[in-house]
């Protein structure tokens, strides 16, 4: 099985207002930097976006390590979701979640690998994840 690193970032222009996203895939040597926009949309669904986008960039099954800079995207995955699935798409307090459709595809689009979550702080001089917040913000503009 292939091992593979991803780095996402989401980014928006007021929240809600215009947004981008952008991934960092790297397989060896070999690397790859996509990103895009959104006319309207929230820092959430952006960072959201970035992960289900590089993801569904991956053309078979791989062991991938995925780095974000954000909580509600690590900790949505790895201690949220089972819950929310198993509550009807309910949060503790009874409520609806929140960007529902894009975390039924993130699960979708992750469930075929072998995931590693790693949490970075972001604006802090790591490399790649100043790459994918540059190109987000970028995508903004464009």
């Amino acid at each position: 099985m292939s091992k593979v690193q991803l780095f996402t970032d989401g980014a928006c222009s007021g929240n809600p207002g215009p947004g981008g996203w952008a991934y960092l895939l790297r397989y060896k040597d070999y690397e790859k930097l996509v990103s895009g926009s959104v006319a309207n949309t929230t820092n959430n669904q952006m960072e959201l976006l970035a992960v289900i986008e590089g993801l569904n960039a991956l053309k078979k099954t791989c062991e991938i390590d995925i780095y974000t800079d954000s909580q509600y995207v690590q900790k949505g995955i790895n201690e949220w979701l089972p819950k929310w699935q198993n509550n009807g798409w309910r949060t503790s307090q009874k409520k609806a979640v929140k960007n529902q459709e894009l975390w039924q595809k993130l699960a979708t689009a992750a469930a075929i690998h072998k995931i590693e979550w790693h949490w970075v702080k972001g604006h802090s001089g790591h490399p790649e994840n100043d790459r994918v917040d540059a190109a987000a913000c970028a995508a903004i503009k464009r």
